[in-house]
């Protein structure tokens, strides 16, 4: 019999799991750690941001048209 095919996981799913957990179950320095970790991952998702950004202002301006 063949084993099942390992699910994959969609991009982002973990994370909207883990936004719907229920926060009753956590104590106060879980909740401490899990705060340090979302502002970590929040940290990390604006610095990507900034960099697509200046990537995409230096595209344009490499090839905007130029004024004769």
């Amino acid at each position: 019999m063949e084993e099942p095919a390992e699910v994959r996981v969609g991009r982002g799913q973990r994370l909207y799991e883990a936004c719907r957990e229920d926060l009753e179950l956590f104590g106060v320095e879980e909740l401490e750690e899990r705060l340090g970790i979302l502002r970590a991952e929040q940290a990390r998702v604006e610095a990507q941001i900034d960099r697509k950004r200046s990537g995409r202002a230096a595209a344009d301006a490499l090839f905007a048209p130029r004024a004769n």
